[in-house]
């Protein structure tokens, strides 16, 4: 079986390539990709090479396929889990696998595993870990998205809270308490509100704040105030550019009362700092943004940790509870976290992508691996359509829904656009 894949080599070195997979083993399965999510977590292991962690082979001689955010289906299994899995089922797969102790991953540490990739041959390590997740959608790239969900989910989960009187901490956010996401409108962000307003365990009030009018107004257009209403949680945003201090401001907006819960989405000190100064008596602060630089550091107030119990919690990706929870989320309807998806392209896309994503405005850059395109915003679809008609129907369809991407969407673009 032929597959077209993205590899790496080495620091920077991103090929797109045509190679044989070798015949799946009785312990192992060969699926067919649909679609990838591309994450920055990629974009780091492209400029680290083999200093990544997650690396463990020499990339010159044994290339891995990169990608971890990736949906598909079953074409051949093996012996061993002819019982568990079928050939076409659909699946998703958690990259943490959490093997024997190692950080090897799909995406990072395997030859012939991969989201960016037509066809992979997925090794016994997934199966064994239960890390190879039935997906039933009628739809890819909600798929792609249940690693990116899982981390918002795992870091809702990781909060923590204290028991006075007691040493026993209670496990996540406070119900009914009172909530800051700040630099919340980003993809991850979007992805937090979305989850805030619609899971069981809800703020009363939720603050989210940016410093930009623009995503301010994309996301309140998109996860409404309406409809937060509607789930019990009063939503507020709010752009605090322009205001001379910010910290007195949203705790005026809180009722005078400073936060149970505090998110930081952006690895930018001053929004760090600000989230300390916004929490109050036990107070949980999310240091969910991943930083590039392993110095980076913050002040904090160490008197409020003594005297008014102030905790720090981060977290790197979901666990597969928190993945599983997210499809099954998605596809009961709770959840639609496609608001996140800015830019579709095909696998050719990717090396350039991969490489500049720091760069490259928007939210997720959602691949569908077995087509040639061109990395567009949707919001470019209609001056793409003044001289394509495949972008002009794509058009057609987002200007339907808001300008996002939906099922209508995927289906014309599996259909009609060219193959790889």
């Amino acid at each position: 079986m032929k597959t077209k894949a993205v590899r790496i080599y080495g620091k920077d070195d991103l090929r797109l390539e045509e190679f044989e997979l070798p015949p799946i083993k009785d312990n192992e399965i060969l699926a067919r990709v649909v679609s990838d999510s591309l994450c920055m977590s990629s974009n780091k292991l492209a400029h680290q090479g083999e200093a990544h962690k997650r690396v463990r082979h020499n990339l010159k001689t044994n290339p891995i396929i990169i990608g971890h955010e990736f949906c598909g289906e079953l074409v051949e299994v093996g012996s061993k889990w002819a019982d568990k899995f079928k050939p076409g089922q659909r699946f998703s797969i958690q990259p943490a696998l959490n093997y024997e102790g190692t950080l090897w991953a799909p995406g990072y540490s395997y030859e012939h595993i991969g989201g960016d990739a037509t066809y992979v041959i997925i090794p016994k390590e997934v199966m064994e870990m239960d890390c190879l997740l039935e997906y039933n959608s009628e739809v890819y790239y909600l798929g792609s998205l249940s690693e990116p969900v899982s981390c918002v989910v795992g870091a809702f989960h990781a909060q923590y809270h204290t028991t006075p009187g007691s040493y026993e901490h209670k496990m996540g956010i406070i119900e009914g308490g009172t909530m800051a996401l700040l630099a919340g409108v980003g993809p991850m962000g979007m992805g937090a509100i979305d989850y805030a307003i619609h899971n069981d365990r809800r703020p009363s009030r939720l603050i989210v704040t940016d410093i930009n009018d623009e995503r301010l107004a994309r996301a309140a257009s998109i996860l409404t105030v309406e409809d937060a209403k509607n789930h019990g949680v009063e939503l507020i945003y709010v752009n605090t550019k322009d205001i001379a201090d910010p910290v007195a401001h949203l705790v005026e907006l809180n009722g005078g009362k400073k936060f149970d819960d505090v998110f930081v989405f952006a690895p930018v000190r001053p929004v760090l700092e600000m989230g300390d100064q916004l929490l109050g008596d036990d107070g949980c602060l999310n240091f969910f943004a991943g930083p590039t630089d392993p110095s980076f550091s913050a002040t904090m107030n160490f008197y409020d940790v003594h005297y008014a119990s102030h905790h720090v919690v981060g977290t790197s990706g979901g666990n597969t509870a928190d993945m599983i929870e997210s499809l099954e989320m998605m596809t009961s309807g709770k959840l639609n976290p496609v608001m996140m998806i800015t830019h579709v392209g095909g696998l050719n896309a990717v090396v350039d992508t991969t490489l500049n994503l720091g760069t490259i405005p928007g939210g997720k850059k959602l691949i569908y691996t077995h087509k040639k395109l061109d990395l567009v915003a949707i919001d470019d679809f209609a001056k793409r359509g003044e001289t394509d008609p495949f972008y002009k129907k794509l058009a057609e369809i987002v200007a339907k829904n808001n300008m996002l991407w939906c099922p209508e969407a995927e289906k014309y673009l599996l259909e009609n656009a060219p193959e790889l």
